[in-house]
Order: structure tokens, then C-alpha cells, then sequence
């Protein structure tokens, strides 16, 4: 039945997935990934384009045959000239004289730049005009580099502030940090595979940033919506209300991705793999690991730090001890309930060990407002004397 598939126990709670409840393992799983990156950082370092490390490129006519062909003969080129250096990328390339072949190098001198084109024209039997060549500067790549950077941070601040006034600071703190995450990874596995850096690829950084905050906010709305008015209850301390909405969000975003993602991959491997277009495979590249990462990132790290943040409130702190303490005495059927959590759960909600002992002397508490439980007097109607009051037969006749 529809109403048992997977999306609808999702929605309900009833699917099992304690995510924000384990939240140590996700951090922790997080922190490895993290470190591994910033040490890919530090000690592999970046594939950076010609825009960035500065170099060369060629253009020449696609009708000389193949790509193949073209990347032999400047190879060869390159090779008689004892420039010390090869092709390092390729790709075709459309204009409005037709298509063309690009070919990009590493730094080459004037002189060494001029007698690569001639020689090869000279290979590939054609004019030097038909060879178009320019130089980069590494310059150039800083200048976009940095302005990159200032646009993170004002995108970061601008993040914080609508974060701040739509919801709280700490969910701010905790969007803010998911998206850092993000892209942290994101540059990781760009620096572990090699994927080479180029302007689009720092375009691509800037987009991702859009998505992941999109879903983090709309899993935020929901976890908004499940604590509203939560301390009046006694029924789920904070963390279960927010794990319920990760839950009922997990489908929504989900489907959010694999829309987003698949448009993307048809980018990636249709543009680039099979039509060859290598600007396309840049931003594809960075577009489908970004949005991939940062749907792991809005479940598995926003939610749980937000619910880890607010135990530290001291108005949600005294509501989980009272959610506990009523369970406690549920567990005993000192007070009527559906029954009580296991110590797991109750240590999940507090972010604390429960002690049995302890647990058992807050459940013996009385609830506030409640009667004692002390033994009642007996007689008729709770107490009072049997016969007593105004009704008939109730005094004795002299």
C-alpha cells in the first residue's frame, strides 16, 4: 500500500532513521574527511589551468584531422623547439570561422612561443595565420582568485544575516558551518583526483553555494515548524522533534538533488564526454560534486549541530529533563503514557551517559501540579465520612 512505502514512514517518523541522535558519528565521520582534505591541501595541492599557473595556448583548425592528431604535432613541435614541455589539456572548441582545436601548455618565453607556431605550421602543412597563440599570466588567476574569495565572504555574511532575522543565530551557525563543510570537501576531492582549476571552476564553487543553502533552509523551515512551542509539551525533548523533521524532509531533498543533479550530469557527460565541449566538463564537474556533498551535508551535519547547539540552551535543557522525568514515571505507571524511551534515546536527547539510579530518582518526582501519591483516607467518595451531607438517608434518624 502507498501508505507504508517509504516516503509516508519518512514523513510519519516511523522509518527508524535517528539521525540527529547520532550525530557524534556523522561529526566525527565529517572531522576525518575534513582533515584529509586540508591535508590534500597542504601536500598534493591543486591541478591549477593556465589561467591561474600561466601558459600558452594554440588554436588550430579542426579540418588538420583529430584531436589526437593535433596533440602529436604540437607535442612533436614542442619537442623539436627543446622546449621541455608537452600539451597539458585539450579540447575543441567552436567560432565563428568553424571549429578548432585548443591546445594549452605550460609557460613558454616569446621566442619559444613564435617558433612552436611556425614549426607547427610547418608539420601540419598549413599558414602560421591559420595558428592563433596567446599567453596567460598567472597574474590574471590571482586577481580572479581574490576576487572569488571577497565574494565568499560577503555571500557568507549576507547568508548570516537573513539566517539570523528568518530564524535564529544558532541555526545561522549551523547553515553557515554545513556550507563551509561543503565546500571544503568539495575543493578535497577536487585536489585528490586532480581535477584541473579553472575559472569555471570557481563559477561552479560560487553556484553550489546557492543549493546547499536552499537545502539547508528548507530543512531549518521544517525543524521550525516541529519546535514551535515545544517547552509547553512534555512529549519529545528537542533533538526528537528535529530528527522527525529530518525525516520528513529527507524525501524532499532527495528528490531536490536527483532533479538538480541529473540536468547536470547530462552537462557533464554529454557536453563534455561525448560532444568533447571542455568548458562544459569544468563546470559540470564541480556543479555534480558540489550538489551531491552538499546533500549530505544539510542532513548529516546542519540538523544534528543545530540540535547540539540548542541543548546547550538552558530553557531546552530543562525541557528535556522534564520530558525524561515523565518518562521515567511512565516507565514505572506512576503517571498514564504510552510508554518510555530507553536509555539510548534519553542519552541521544541529553547528549549526556543516563544513569539508571539517577534516572529513576528524577522520575520519582511528582509531576508539577499533581496530587501526592500518598495513601487516600478511606470512606465513601474519596475520604469523606460515609453518611455524611445533605443526602437523603445519609444522618442517621432519631
Amino acid at each position: 500500500m502507498a501508505g507504508n512505502g517509504l516516503a509516508s514512514r519518512l514523513y510519519n517518523g516511523e522509518a527508524g532513521l535517528n539521525i540527529v541522535g547520532r550525530r557524534k558519528l556523522w561529526f566525527g565521520v565529517a572531522g576525518v574527511l575534513v582533515l584529509i582534505a586540508i591535508l590534500s591541501f597542504s601536500i598534493r595541492g591543486f591541478s591549477l589551468g593556465i589561467e591561474f599557473a600561466g601558459g600558452n595556448s594554440f588554436q588550430v583548425p579542426a579540418s588538420v584531422g583529430t584531436l589526437d592528431d593535433a596533440e602529436r604535432e604540437v607535442n612533436s613541435a614542442l619537442a623539436t623547439e627543446n622546449t621541455g614541455v608537452e600539451v597539458a589539456t585539450t579540447q575543441k572548441v567552436g567560432g565563428p570561422g568553424g571549429d578548432s582545436y585548443e591546445l594549452r601548455t605550460p609557460q613558454l618565453t616569446v621566442e619559444q612561443a613564435n617558433s612552436v607556431k611556425a614549426q607547427i605550421a610547418e608539420d601540419l602543412g598549413i599558414n602560421a595565420d591559420q595558428i592563433s597563440s596567446n599567453q596567460v599570466s598567472e597574474a590574471w588567476g590571482s586577481q580572479v582568485t581574490e576576487r572569488a574569495v571577497l565574494g565568499l565572504v560577503i555571500f557568507i555574511a549576507l547568508v548570516m544575516v537573513y539566517l539570523i532575522l528568518r530564524f535564529e543565530w544558532r541555526m545561522a551557525v549551523a547553515a553557515v558551518a554545513s556550507l563551509i563543510t561543503n565546500l571544503i570537501l568539495t575543493a578535497g576531492i577536487y585536489s585528490l583526483v586532480g581535477f584541473e582549476v579553472t575559472p569555471s571552476t570557481i563559477i561552479g564553487f560560487l553556484t553550489i553555494l546557492g543549493f546547499a543553502l536552499y537545502d539547508v533552509v528548507v530543512v531549518f523551515d521544517k525543524v521550525q515548524e516541529n519546535t514551535r512551542g515545544i517547552t509547553a509539551n512534555n512529549n519529545q525533548t528537542y533533538g526528537e522533534a528535529a530528527n522527525l523533521a529530518v525525516n520528513q524532509s529527507l524525501m524532499r531533498s532527495l528528490n531536490t538533488s536527483v532533479v538538480a543533479l541529473l540536468p547536470v550530469g547530462g552537462l557533464l557527460f554529454i557536453g563534455a564526454g561525448l560532444l568533447g565541449a571542455g568548458t562544459l566538463k569544468d563546470l559540470g564537474l564541480v556543479l555534480f560534486v558540489g550538489m551531491a556533498v552538499a546533500f549530505l551535508t544539510s542532513i548529516l551535519v546542519a540538523t544534528p549541530l543545530l540540535a547540539l547547539l540548542k541543548n546547550y540552551d538552558p530553557r531546552i535543557q530543562a525541557h528535556n529533563k522534564r520530558v525524561l522525568t515523565r518518562r521515567g514515571a511512565i516507565s514505572r505507571g506512576e503517571v498514564p503514557g504510552r510508554g518510555a524511551a530507553s536509555p539510548a534515546a534519553q542519552a541521544d536527547a541529553t547528549d549526556e551517559p543516563v544513569d539508571p539510579d539517577a534516572a529513576a530518582l528524577a522520575g520519582a518526582a511528582p509531576k508539577v501540579g499533581a496530587r501526592p501519591a500518598g495513601k487516600r483516607p478511606t470512606g465513601a467518595r474519596g475520604g469523606r465520612p460515609g453518611g455524611g451531607g445533605n443526602r437523603p438517608g445519609g444522618a442517621k434518624r432519631r
